[in-house]
């Protein structure tokens, strides 16, 4: 072979090459590498043959298209061309729409119109490729000007920009004035809505397409499949296994992965078991799909038992499982799965940071709060709007809010969310004018609160008893926001009502609710009846509250003080009977201690933990040294404990 030894430019071969250019045409076909084509170009320079046009083509093509060289090699050949043909041109504009240097692109085809070259169907389809909308929109105009708009390739060039671009509504204009059968223009379009999260869109493009006659391919599938697991269409899943099991080859990995996730999204885990067991090859993602599913309807036992027998985890696969967890309010659980990804030499990302974090936050866990930013830091893990959110929420459910502030200064980019944690945190820590100052900066700089921002800023007016400003505050939630009262609105403001007196102006409100108070609503009315002595007001929210929760024993409890304090003897034997018919019971309160990274859940007479008789014995040495310094009688101390 020429190319494997060395070239002698004497040799026969170069002859032929003046007077047949067949015997060249296979020359730089031969070349496999970029090296030997330079070898090759080289001994062209060397005989004299670059100038000739046809051979500056035949180079240019091979090193563009079949080797996929570098561009600026490829342009220094077409600077060297008299007169490029659009062959040549398309070409070089692939070649820099290949590498993201659009604007040489859009360069190079408006110096190729100015040489009087005309552009065809395929210079349009490679140039069209990342363009932003002004500059898409205008070659749009030269692509009619052209006449064009029919071309096949141009209209799929033109879908692909528009829908890259958000702009959906173009990228419909286009297709639904193209041809219908092709199946690459509808994936481009189903692609195009599942990346704008038009997911309803996109299988009303499937049902179109299957009315067409369009056969589907597998690209196809997991698009529509990817739709389906987000919007929970279980009978189209269904349909569309029905294509996949009818291929005449072996479904991927890829697509019967995306079929078991579907599936598990819709919650159908049998089927998706079924196919998952029948699967010849597994990968991390089909036992993540099966994990996720279970975690999704809440069976954390049997996704425990899959994440465990996986030969292989991924840091999405722990993430997966230690959120499981956190939506169960298995906080300690997210903790300790958390320790194990750490052994097993797992590096979490910004997602796994959340997780750990919002359980920390519900533990009261400051210590493992901390070292975890600290984790964060050390490592470079993407410290994002959401890991700040997380890192402000921590801290303020820990009870420093200092630090959730310094977090808060220190983030360079903040979203509703971030003024929404600011607003309640500061709030829930009894510091009301702060976070109505801070819902004020947030309205300032254009960001729009939402139900829960309002309910922190009522929440602040309560803790800070602003009665006056809480009522403006609730009448313009819906005038200036357009947002409807929740349950949980009208409770804070029952709650600031009653807490300030006015127990029938809140009574008022719960008559004049546009939906039916629930137990909280009613609870709030109780509280504060029985802190400002209405027993009347107390008595009525107290069997309000049994008609919704008729096992309720704390109202039960409290609706028999409330008798025995105005000796209605008769009515507290009654309440006493209900008591024993619904056989109701008070469900125990639980405290949480942090020591030395471990938290401890403690529920009342608790004697569940390895070193019970210690505590108890080191209880009892705190209740006489309490009872002896004249604090709280022993017994209410065991009872607390």
């Amino acid at each position: 072979m020429l190319l494997r030894n060395p070239i002698n430019p004497k040799a026969s071969i170069f002859k032929l090459l003046f007077n047949d250019y067949s015997h060249f045409i296979a020359i730089p076909e031969s070349c496999k590498t970029t090296t030997q084509f330079k070898q090759l170009h080289s001994q062209i320079i060397i005989q004299g043959l670059e100038p000739n046009p046809t051979i500056q083509k035949k180079l240019l093509l091979s090193w563009s298209s079949r080797l996929n060289g570098d561009i600026g090699y490829a342009y220094k050949l077409f600077v060297k061309m008299p007169e490029p043909d659009v062959v040549v041109w398309n070409n070089m504009i692939k070649g820099f729409s290949r590498v993201g240097c659009v604007k040489e692109g859009v360069r190079l085809y408006l110096n190729m119109l100015k040489k009087g070259v005309t552009p065809d169907g395929h210079t349009f389809p490679f140039l069209l490729s990342g363009l932003k909308p002004d500059c898409g929109k205008k070659l749009h105009c030269h692509v009619v000007k052209f006449g064009l708009g029919s071309n096949l390739y141009v209209q799929n060039g033109l879908v692909q920009m528009y829908s890259l671009c958000g702009l959906m509504d173009m990228a419909r204009g286009v297709f639904d004035r193209g041809r219908k059968d092709d199946v690459f223009s509808w994936n481009l379009m189903i692609s195009g809505c599942n990346r704008m999260k038009l997911y309803e869109e996109s299988l009303r493009l499937f049902a179109e397409m299957e009315r067409k006659l369009v056969i589907p391919t597998c690209v196809t599938l997991l698009l529509v499949l990817s739709a389906c697991s987000k919007v929970r269409d279980k009978d189209l899943c269904k349909r569309v296994h029905g294509y996949v099991s009818g291929c005449a080859r072996e479904p991927s990995l890829k697509l019967v992965n995306a079929l078991v996730n579907a599936y598990a999204a819709c919650g159908e885990m049998n089927i998706a078991v079924r196919i998952f067991n029948s699967m010849k090859i597994r990968d991390v993602i089909s036992w993540t799909c099966i994990v996720k599913g279970f975690v999704d309807i809440g069976n954390l036992d049997l996704a425990r038992m899959y994440f465990d027998d996986m030969q292989v985890r991924d840091r999405i696969s722990w993430t997966i499982m230690i959120d499981g967890y956190l939506r169960a309010d298995c906080f300690n659980e997210s903790l300790d799965l958390f320790r194990a990804m750490q052994n097993a030499g797992m590096i979490p990302d910004e997602f796994t940071m959340v997780s750990v974090l919002t359980a920390c936050a519900h533990l009261g866990a400051l210590e493992i709060g901390e070292w975890v930013k600290t984790y964060i830091d050390k490592n470079k893990i993407k410290n994002d709007v959401v890991v700040g959110n997380a890192l402000i929420d921590m801290y303020f459910k820990c009870g420093c809010c200092e630090k959730a502030q310094k977090v808060f200064h220190e983030m360079r980019q903040r979203d509703k969310f971030t003024w929404t944690a600011m607003v309640v945190g500061l709030a829930n820590n009894g510091q009301g004018e702060d976070a109505i100052k801070v819902f004020f900066q947030m309205q300032d700089m254009s960001i729009q609160p939402d139900e829960i921002t309002y309910l922190g800023v009522l929440s602040a007016c309560n803790h800070s008893g602003m009665i006056e400003q809480a009522k403006d505050f609730f009448s313009k939630m819906r005038s200036d926001h357009r947002i409807e009262p929740s349950l949980a609105h009208y409770g804070c403001m029952v709650d600031l009502l009653g807490r300030a007196g006015l127990v029938k102006e809140a009574y008022e409100m719960i008559r004049n609710m546009p939906v039916n108070p629930n137990s909280i609503v009613w609870g709030a009315l109780l509280s504060a009846s029985r802190l400002h002595n209405d027993e009347s007001m107390a008595e009525l929210a107290a069997k309000k509250i049994l008609e919704l929760e008729p096992d309720n024993g704390a109202v039960y409890a409290l609706l028999c003080n409330i008798y025995a304090a105005c000796e209605r003897w008769e009515d507290l034997r009654e309440v006493r009977k209900e008591m024993v018919d619904v056989a109701a019971k008070k469900i125990p309160g639980c405290s949480l201690i942090d020591v030395n990274g471990v938290t401890y859940e403690f529920v009342c007479r608790d004697k569940s933990h390895l070193q019970s008789e210690e505590i108890y014995r080191k209880l009892e040495e705190l209740a006489q040294e309490s009872t002896f310094a004249r604090h709280l009688p022993s017994e209410l101390l065991f009872e607390a404990g």
